[in-house]
């Protein structure tokens, strides 16, 4: 458990020199790219001021309505340089650390796509919420393979229909992942966090249709075991799926983050959903957005899905 620990410490070390080195530089110019907006944008309220001053004081119409005409266009431009921004910045990050991640041992090439995401059937598929998604939307999808495991992952959105409200419910935001494994796990597994028990009982119902039962009996580690209910299909399967080092890791990042995590193994499918209510790697536009902590939360969350799907392929 130590040498699992020290090897995370020792991941995260080499993450903050990558950092220095390539990722810190990007952000600058990113920051510096900014800046020019937001002094286009103070001289653009400046512009407009100045323009609907002069229009008052003309009172001739033909004027003013060529002055809004030309402010109209303007804005119009800045909005798009505004816009380029947002969505060039996240891939730009994104780029630069799933190049780090794959240069990993065992690691094939990681291909990140903004607009992409894993598709609704895959979702329901885990039995993880038991939901009829009403909203489901996606974005920032990633693909790679770790040893002789493919697997997909992206965050999400998902949303259903209340029966009693004319509103829509929270389901799940946050990062989804899928991986397929060659040999199939033995009998069904679902681990589903104790804080939010009420709203997984649909999941738990009918995961228990199927035959499942409480598994938590055979957890060794008792932090694990009060933070998460285990369920499994056949006695003793959880033994077979996630390692006591990978338990101890899990424990460790929910209470350092207070996220939570939901795991799902159906034959040869892992599911793993983290909750996440803010958006990943968004930038702002009116504070500045060089800090290494807002991109090392995003690299320990995504290293955990890889870690999760990577200690499987290691054990089996």
């Amino acid at each position: 458990m130590r040498e699992y620990t020290a090897s995370n410490n020792t991941r995260l070390e080499d993450f903050r020199i990558f950092y220095n080195h390539t990722i810190h530089p990007e952000l600058l110019r990113m920051e510096r790219k900014r800046r020019r907006l937001l002094l286009l944008i103070a001289l653009s309220c400046l512009l407009l001021f100045g323009l609907f001053i002069i229009g008052i004081w003309l009172e001739v119409m033909v004027i003013t309505l060529a002055l809004m005409l030309f402010v109209g266009v303007y804005m119009f431009i800045l909005y798009g340089r505004v816009r380029n921004f947002v969505e060039t910045f996240k891939p730009n990050i994104m780029n630069l650390i799933t190049d780090f991640i794959d240069d990993g041992i065992g690691y094939g090439d990681l291909i990140y796509d903004q607009n992409k995401f894993i598709p609704k059937s895959k979702f329901q598929a885990s039995q993880i919420f038991g939901a009829s998604p009403d909203l489901y939307e996606g974005e920032d999808y990633l693909k790679g393979i770790i040893g002789d495991v493919p697997f997909e992952m992206c965050e999400l959105n998902v949303r259903e229909e209340s029966k009693v409200r004319q509103r829509l419910n929270y389901v799940f935001k946050g990062v989804f992942l899928c991986a397929t494994i060659t040999i199939p796990v033995r009998g069904k597994v679902l681990v589903l966090p104790r804080v939010f028990r009420q709203y997984t009982t649909r999941a738990v119902r009918s995961f228990l249709l199927q035959g499942g039962k409480e598994a938590d009996g055979f957890i060794k580690n008792k932090d694990f075991r009060e933070i998460w209910r285990t369920f499994a299909t056949l006695e003793g399967a959880f033994q077979n799926v996630l390692s006591e080092d990978m338990q101890h890791r899990l424990s460790e990042y929910y209470h350092k983050t207070e996220k939570q995590i939901y795991i799902s193994f159906q034959g040869n499918k892992i599911y793993i959903a983290v909750t996440e209510h803010k958006d990943i790697l968004e930038p702002f536009i009116f504070q500045t957005n060089v800090s290494f902590e807002l991109v090392r939360e995003f690299y320990e969350d995504l290293t955990l899905l890889l870690e999760i799907v990577e200690d499987f392929d290691v054990h089996h």
